[in-house]
Protein backbone atom coordinates (compact mmCIF):
# COMPACT_ATOMS: atom_id res chain seq x y z
CA UNK A 1 0.00 0.00 0.00
CA UNK A 2 1.91 3.26 -0.81
CA UNK A 3 2.00 6.37 1.45
CA UNK A 4 -0.87 7.96 0.56
CA UNK A 5 -2.99 5.58 0.92
CA UNK A 6 -1.94 4.66 4.35
CA UNK A 7 -2.66 8.18 5.23
CA UNK A 8 -6.01 8.43 4.02
CA UNK A 9 -6.95 5.21 5.69
CA UNK A 10 -5.11 7.04 8.99
CA UNK A 11 -7.00 9.46 9.00
CA UNK A 12 -10.62 8.36 7.59
CA UNK A 13 -10.06 5.36 10.63
CA UNK A 14 -9.41 8.35 12.68
CA UNK A 15 -12.39 10.43 12.23
CA UNK A 16 -14.44 7.40 12.70
CA UNK A 17 -13.10 6.58 16.09
CA UNK A 18 -13.52 10.19 17.39
CA UNK A 19 -17.03 10.06 16.08
CA UNK A 20 -18.00 6.41 18.30
CA UNK A 21 -15.82 7.88 21.53
CA UNK A 22 -19.18 10.31 21.75
CA UNK A 23 -21.28 7.09 22.26
CA UNK A 24 -19.11 4.89 24.45
CA UNK A 25 -17.77 8.15 26.65
CA UNK A 26 -21.84 8.81 27.13
CA UNK A 27 -22.14 5.62 28.53
CA UNK A 28 -19.46 5.17 31.01
CA UNK A 29 -20.53 5.87 34.51
CA UNK A 30 -16.78 5.79 36.01
CA UNK A 31 -15.71 9.10 37.69
CA UNK A 32 -12.56 10.08 38.58
CA UNK A 33 -12.84 12.73 41.02
CA UNK A 34 -16.15 15.50 41.95
CA UNK A 35 -13.76 17.59 40.22
CA UNK A 36 -15.59 20.76 38.70
CA UNK A 37 -15.34 22.17 34.85
CA UNK A 38 -15.91 21.44 31.67
CA UNK A 39 -18.78 23.52 30.88
CA UNK A 40 -19.71 24.25 27.35
CA UNK A 41 -18.58 21.28 26.06
CA UNK A 42 -22.38 20.27 24.96
CA UNK A 43 -22.01 22.92 21.90
CA UNK A 44 -19.05 21.23 20.48
CA UNK A 45 -15.06 21.09 20.34
CA UNK A 46 -12.32 19.17 21.30
CA UNK A 47 -8.77 19.61 22.28
CA UNK A 48 -6.08 18.43 19.04
CA UNK A 49 -3.04 16.46 19.54
CA UNK A 50 -0.03 18.00 20.98
CA UNK A 51 3.06 17.73 22.57
CA UNK A 52 3.97 17.56 26.28
CA UNK A 53 6.45 17.27 28.99
CA UNK A 54 8.52 14.45 27.59
CA UNK A 55 9.49 12.63 24.80
CA UNK A 56 6.43 10.28 23.20
CA UNK A 57 6.67 6.60 23.30
CA UNK A 58 5.79 4.60 20.40
CA UNK A 59 5.20 0.97 22.08
CA UNK A 60 3.96 0.74 25.30
CA UNK A 61 2.45 -2.46 27.66
CA UNK A 62 -1.30 -0.80 27.26
CA UNK A 63 -3.59 -0.39 24.84
CA UNK A 64 -6.01 2.62 24.45
CA UNK A 65 -9.24 3.07 22.99
CA UNK A 66 -11.61 6.63 23.05
CA UNK A 67 -14.78 4.67 21.30
CA UNK A 68 -14.64 1.05 23.89
CA UNK A 69 -14.46 -0.97 20.58
CA UNK A 70 -10.60 -0.36 18.75
CA UNK A 71 -7.43 0.01 20.46
CA UNK A 72 -4.36 1.25 19.72
CA UNK A 73 -0.72 1.39 20.62
CA UNK A 74 -0.11 5.19 21.87
CA UNK A 75 0.55 6.26 18.08
CA UNK A 76 -3.09 5.59 17.31
CA UNK A 77 -4.43 7.83 20.35
CA UNK A 78 -2.15 10.74 19.37
CA UNK A 79 -4.05 11.28 16.25
CA UNK A 80 -7.01 11.43 17.56
CA UNK A 81 -8.69 14.56 18.89
CA UNK A 82 -9.84 14.50 22.59
CA UNK A 83 -13.55 15.23 22.90
CA UNK A 84 -15.15 15.35 26.08
CA UNK A 85 -18.46 14.16 26.98
CA UNK A 86 -21.32 16.20 28.12
CA UNK A 87 -20.74 15.90 31.59
CA UNK A 88 -17.23 17.49 31.18
CA UNK A 89 -15.11 14.88 31.19
CA UNK A 90 -12.64 12.49 28.72
CA UNK A 91 -13.25 8.92 29.18
CA UNK A 92 -9.74 6.56 27.48
CA UNK A 93 -10.07 2.81 27.38
CA UNK A 94 -7.37 0.83 28.68
CA UNK A 95 -6.24 -2.73 28.58
CA UNK A 96 -2.77 -4.69 28.84
CA UNK A 97 -1.04 -5.41 25.95
CA UNK A 98 -1.36 -9.09 23.85
CA UNK A 99 1.85 -10.03 25.60
CA UNK A 100 1.71 -8.39 28.90
CA UNK A 101 0.72 -9.65 32.39
CA UNK A 102 -0.38 -5.67 33.46
CA UNK A 103 -0.14 -2.19 32.61
CA UNK A 104 -0.26 0.96 34.01
CA UNK A 105 -1.35 4.29 32.50
CA UNK A 106 -2.69 7.79 33.87
CA UNK A 107 -4.41 10.45 32.68
CA UNK A 108 -4.17 14.49 34.16
CA UNK A 109 -5.55 17.56 33.09
CA UNK A 110 -3.87 21.21 33.62
CA UNK A 111 -5.19 24.86 33.02
CA UNK A 112 -2.57 26.42 31.51
CA UNK A 113 -1.37 30.02 30.49
CA UNK A 114 -1.76 29.04 26.20
CA UNK A 115 -2.82 26.92 24.07
CA UNK A 116 0.61 24.50 23.42
CA UNK A 117 2.80 23.03 25.62
CA UNK A 118 5.77 25.88 24.81
CA UNK A 119 3.31 28.46 26.31
CA UNK A 120 2.07 26.76 29.02
CA UNK A 121 3.70 28.13 31.66
CA UNK A 122 3.28 26.95 34.82
CA UNK A 123 0.37 24.75 34.34
CA UNK A 124 -2.60 24.34 37.15
CA UNK A 125 -3.64 21.03 38.02
CA UNK A 126 -7.19 19.88 37.72
CA UNK A 127 -7.62 16.57 37.80
CA UNK A 128 -5.84 13.18 37.62
CA UNK A 129 -7.01 9.14 37.50
CA UNK A 130 -4.94 6.05 36.66
CA UNK A 131 -5.30 2.63 36.41
CA UNK A 132 -3.52 -0.91 36.93
CA UNK A 133 -5.18 -3.17 34.30
CA UNK A 134 -4.22 -7.28 34.37
CA UNK A 135 -4.48 -9.44 30.99
CA UNK A 136 -7.72 -9.69 29.62
CA UNK A 137 -9.39 -6.92 31.36
CA UNK A 138 -10.60 -3.34 30.64
CA UNK A 139 -10.64 -0.68 32.44
CA UNK A 140 -11.17 3.01 32.34
CA UNK A 141 -9.18 6.75 32.67
CA UNK A 142 -11.73 9.67 33.40
CA UNK A 143 -11.28 12.83 34.01
CA UNK A 144 -12.85 16.29 34.14
CA UNK A 145 -11.35 19.06 32.33
CA UNK A 146 -11.49 23.01 32.05
CA UNK A 147 -14.70 25.10 30.55
CA UNK A 148 -14.65 25.10 26.83
CA UNK A 149 -12.43 28.05 25.42
CA UNK A 150 -9.71 27.23 27.90
CA UNK A 151 -6.24 26.78 27.36
CA UNK A 152 -5.30 22.97 28.96
CA UNK A 153 -2.75 20.49 28.84
CA UNK A 154 -3.55 16.89 28.72
CA UNK A 155 -1.39 14.33 29.15
CA UNK A 156 -1.63 10.26 29.10
CA UNK A 157 1.36 8.65 30.55
CA UNK A 158 3.08 5.16 31.59
CA UNK A 159 2.71 4.57 35.37
CA UNK A 160 1.00 6.29 38.12
CA UNK A 161 2.58 9.58 39.90
CA UNK A 162 0.31 12.48 40.23
CA UNK A 163 2.19 16.12 38.72
CA UNK A 164 0.19 17.79 40.89
CA UNK A 165 2.91 19.68 42.89
CA UNK A 166 1.75 17.87 46.82
CA UNK A 167 5.13 16.31 47.58
CA UNK A 168 4.04 16.14 50.92
CA UNK A 169 0.58 14.15 50.14
CA UNK A 170 -0.05 11.04 51.83
CA UNK A 171 -2.70 9.33 49.44
CA UNK A 172 -0.93 6.50 48.25
CA UNK A 173 -0.03 7.64 45.54
CA UNK A 174 3.62 9.35 44.22
CA UNK A 175 3.74 12.64 43.17
CA UNK A 176 6.03 14.89 41.58
CA UNK A 177 6.07 18.69 40.62
CA UNK A 178 3.84 20.63 38.46
CA UNK A 179 4.72 21.41 34.96
CA UNK A 180 5.89 24.19 33.71
CA UNK A 181 5.97 23.84 29.78
CA UNK A 182 9.68 23.20 28.43
CA UNK A 183 11.33 25.34 31.59
CA UNK A 184 10.37 22.43 33.59
CA UNK A 185 9.21 18.58 31.89
CA UNK A 186 8.12 16.38 34.60
CA UNK A 187 6.74 13.63 32.15
CA UNK A 188 9.15 13.13 29.86
CA UNK A 189 9.96 9.72 28.68
CA UNK A 190 6.67 8.31 30.15
CA UNK A 191 4.53 10.35 27.99
CA UNK A 192 2.40 8.39 25.58
CA UNK A 193 -0.40 11.20 24.24
CA UNK A 194 -0.62 14.78 24.88
CA UNK A 195 -3.69 16.94 23.78
CA UNK A 196 -3.69 21.07 24.01
CA UNK A 197 -5.96 23.93 23.33
CA UNK A 198 -8.20 26.63 24.12
CA UNK A 199 -8.44 30.47 23.73
CA UNK A 200 -8.23 31.87 27.00
CA UNK A 201 -6.22 32.05 29.80
CA UNK A 202 -8.67 30.26 33.22
CA UNK A 203 -5.37 29.75 35.50
CA UNK A 204 -6.46 32.06 37.88
CA UNK A 205 -10.40 31.16 37.69
CA UNK A 206 -11.30 28.90 39.98
CA UNK A 207 -13.43 25.87 38.82
CA UNK A 208 -17.20 26.67 38.48
CA UNK A 209 -18.72 24.66 41.24
CA UNK A 210 -22.39 24.21 41.26
CA UNK A 211 -24.10 24.90 44.32
CA UNK A 212 -23.91 22.27 47.05
CA UNK A 213 -27.46 23.05 48.50
CA UNK A 214 -30.45 24.73 47.27
CA UNK A 215 -31.64 28.11 49.04
CA UNK A 216 -33.17 27.81 52.16
CA UNK A 217 -36.13 29.42 50.58
CA UNK A 218 -36.66 25.82 48.56
CA UNK A 219 -36.00 23.85 51.60
CA UNK A 220 -37.78 25.27 54.80
CA UNK A 221 -41.08 26.56 54.07
CA UNK A 222 -42.63 29.54 55.63
CA UNK A 223 -43.45 29.49 59.21
CA UNK A 224 -47.44 30.73 58.29
CA UNK A 225 -46.93 27.36 56.49
CA UNK A 226 -46.00 25.19 58.62
CA UNK A 227 -47.76 26.82 61.58
CA UNK A 228 -51.56 27.37 61.25
CA UNK A 229 -52.06 30.74 63.01
CA UNK A 230 -53.68 30.70 66.88
CA UNK A 231 -57.24 31.35 65.46
CA UNK A 232 -57.59 28.26 63.59
CA UNK A 233 -55.82 26.08 66.24
CA UNK A 234 -57.55 27.06 69.22
CA UNK A 235 -61.38 28.00 69.27
CA UNK A 236 -62.65 30.92 71.05
CA UNK A 237 -64.11 30.55 74.67
CA UNK A 238 -67.74 31.35 73.10
CA UNK A 239 -67.33 28.14 71.10
CA UNK A 240 -66.09 25.68 73.49
CA UNK A 241 -67.77 26.56 76.56
CA UNK A 242 -71.60 25.82 76.19
CA UNK A 243 -73.53 28.78 78.23
CA UNK A 244 -74.87 27.24 81.79
CA UNK A 245 -78.08 27.32 80.35
CA UNK A 246 -77.35 24.80 77.74
CA UNK A 247 -75.09 22.45 80.13
CA UNK A 248 -76.10 18.72 79.75
CA UNK A 249 -77.11 16.87 83.23
CA UNK A 250 -79.36 19.55 84.89
CA UNK A 251 -82.83 17.87 84.59
CA UNK A 252 -84.40 21.64 85.34
CA UNK A 253 -83.29 24.70 83.45
CA UNK A 254 -81.42 26.94 86.27
CA UNK A 255 -83.64 30.12 86.53
CA UNK A 256 -81.94 33.49 86.05
CA UNK A 257 -82.05 35.87 89.21
CA UNK A 258 -85.37 37.90 87.88
CA UNK A 259 -86.92 34.57 87.51
CA UNK A 260 -86.20 33.32 90.95
CA UNK A 261 -87.26 36.56 92.58
CA UNK A 262 -90.64 37.38 90.62
CA UNK A 263 -93.76 36.95 92.39
CA UNK A 264 -96.43 34.09 91.13
CA UNK A 265 -98.81 35.36 88.70
CA UNK A 266 -102.48 35.56 90.42
CA UNK A 267 -104.86 33.18 88.93
CA UNK A 268 -107.67 34.87 87.26
CA UNK A 269 -111.23 33.71 88.19
CA UNK A 270 -112.82 31.40 85.56
CA UNK A 271 -109.42 31.44 83.31
CA UNK A 272 -109.09 28.77 81.19
CA UNK A 273 -105.71 27.89 82.25
CA UNK A 274 -106.65 26.91 85.34
CA UNK A 275 -108.10 23.62 85.15
CA UNK A 276 -106.56 20.76 87.11
CA UNK A 277 -106.10 18.23 84.50
CA UNK A 278 -104.72 15.53 87.10
CA UNK A 279 -108.23 15.41 89.06
CA UNK A 280 -110.49 17.01 87.07
CA UNK A 281 -111.24 19.85 89.13
CA UNK A 282 -111.29 23.17 88.62
CA UNK A 283 -110.62 26.16 91.29
CA UNK A 284 -114.49 26.97 91.34
CA UNK A 285 -115.24 23.21 92.86
CA UNK A 286 -114.86 24.78 96.56
CA UNK A 287 -117.15 27.11 96.46
CA UNK A 288 -120.29 24.79 94.42
CA UNK A 289 -119.02 22.24 97.24
CA UNK A 290 -120.03 25.10 99.88
CA UNK A 291 -123.34 25.82 98.36
CA UNK A 292 -124.72 22.30 98.28
CA UNK A 293 -123.53 21.98 102.11
CA UNK A 294 -125.19 25.05 103.02
CA UNK A 295 -129.02 23.37 100.87
CA UNK A 296 -128.80 20.48 102.80
CA UNK A 297 -128.15 21.84 106.43
CA UNK A 298 -131.15 24.28 105.27
CA UNK A 299 -133.08 20.97 104.11
CA UNK A 300 -132.34 18.89 107.18
CA UNK A 301 -133.83 21.97 109.66
CA UNK A 302 -137.03 22.08 107.88
CA UNK A 303 -137.47 18.72 108.14
CA UNK A 304 -137.00 18.64 111.62
CA UNK A 305 -138.98 21.29 112.33
CA UNK A 306 -141.48 19.82 110.26
CA UNK A 307 -141.77 16.48 112.66
CA UNK A 308 -141.78 18.43 116.10
CA UNK A 309 -144.88 20.32 114.63
CA UNK A 310 -146.78 17.06 113.95
CA UNK A 311 -145.54 15.71 117.48
CA UNK A 312 -147.14 18.63 119.29
CA UNK A 313 -150.33 18.61 117.52
CA UNK A 314 -150.49 14.64 118.83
Amino acid sequence: MSIARRVTMRRLLGTGAATLAFSAALASVASATDCPGGKGWQDGGSYKPGTGAGSKTETDRCEFSLDGKNFFASVKVDDLNLKPTDDGKVHVKVRAAGDASTCTASLASYRAHGPTFATSGEQVFHDFDTVTVKAGSVDSLDISIPDLGCYAQIDLYRGNTKFDGQLDAKDGLPHGDLPKGPDHPVIKDKLIAAWNGGTKDCTATPPTTPPATPPASETTPPASESTPPASESTPPASESTPPASETPGTGTPTPSASESTTAPAVPTPNGGGDNLAETGASSNTPLIAGGAAVLLAGGAGIVLATRRRKASRA
